[in-house]
């Protein structure tokens, strides 16, 4: 008589401990089942000082607080987490097998494992490109620093905004924080003829400063530009448009449909181009907001228990 081939460690395997992946085990602890969360790292979200966009916060929420309370959240249904990052996923006949190594302080025991799910949700999300500026990450920390418009330029009404960019990004950031201010100007890292629309930026009434990062510092009070034989500019606010990675490298190495920026392809319930791969959050092209990977999360946890109920004996 032929072996039964062993269970799976796991129904499912979320990889990635923001908004998106504790938001799946939550949902995914609720429907009962076994769930792992791989934490490989700080989520962007750890970023936020302090979000005024994320809906049921109407006085604000810090990053930090919100991670440590959707993990608590996830805890209480019964969601495992690991403080170790996937560094490949193998598929299967009855689902992946991976593999993952240890991320952070902890045991060396713990160092290296083969793990087995019937589904793997990444919620892997993206890293922003960071200019080598002395004390960025404390200014990010003190909104000095921004990353995001959309979560945050309503605080920077009537501001003086700068954008620092190299390419179109910036310039197409710059005329959108007009809607906030008529204080907005552009610091181009580089030749300006490379910006293709220098026009929108007129109509917008957007200024154009070519600059180095070494004209550049950023105090506690503002961010000042200063370049020989000229007069420095003080600005409250400073928003970084250089791009961004996506981590969607475990899923691109099987195979998975991605776009040309590296953003995954996914269907109507979340899941990639891999059977039984699914993707929420960032890593995914889309709106990157806390309320769109928190839906999206919801989205793929729920196709993912009707087809564990559906393959059930």
């Amino acid at each position: 008589m032929t072996k039964a081939a062993a269970p799976p460690d796991y129904d499912v395997i979320i990889v990635g401990a923001g908004p998106a992946g504790l938001t799946a085990a939550t949902y995914l602890g609720r429907f009962r089942r076994k769930v792992l969360v791989l934490d490989g790292g700080r989520p962007r979200a750890d970023w936020i000082p302090e979000s005024h966009n994320t809906p049921g916060f109407a006085g604000g929420v810090g990053g930090r607080q919100l991670l440590a309370d959707m993990g608590r959240q996830a805890g209480l249904y019964g969601a495992e987490r690991r403080t170790a990052k996937a560094v490949s996923l193998s598929p299967g006949a009855e689902g992946f097998e991976v593999a993952i190594e240890a991320a952070g302080d902890v045991p060396d025991d713990t160092d290296a494992a083969l793990l087995s799910a019937r589904f793997v949700l990444l919620a892997t999300g993206l890293v922003d490109r960071l200019p080598a500026l002395d004390g960025v990450e404390a200014a990010i920390r003190a909104s000095r620093v921004r990353m995001c418009p959309i979560c945050d330029a309503y605080e920077a009404i009537d501001q003086a905004i700068a954008v620092l960019g190299d390419g179109d990004l910036g310039a197409h950031e710059a005329a959108f924080l007009t809607t906030y201010s008529d204080r907005v100007t552009l610091l181009h890292l580089g030749d300006i003829a490379t910006l293709s629309d220098r026009q929108t930026l007129a109509d917008h009434g957007v200024a154009v400063t070519p600059t180095t990062l070494g004209d550049l510092s950023v105090g506690a009070d503002a961010v000042v530009v200063r370049q020989a034989g000229q007069a420095s500019q003080a600005f409250d606010c400073l928003y970084l448009a250089l791009g961004c990675e996506m981590q969607s490298r475990l899923a691109l190495a099987v195979g998975a449909a991605h776009d040309a920026d590296g953003n995954l392809v996914v269907n109507g319930h979340q899941e990639t181009s891999i059977d039984g791969l699914y993707a929420a959050g960032d890593v995914v092209r889309g709106l990157n907001q806390i309320a769109v990977a928190a839906a999206e999360a919801a989205i793929a946890a729920t196709d993912i228990h009707k087809r564990l109920r559906a393959s059930a004996p």
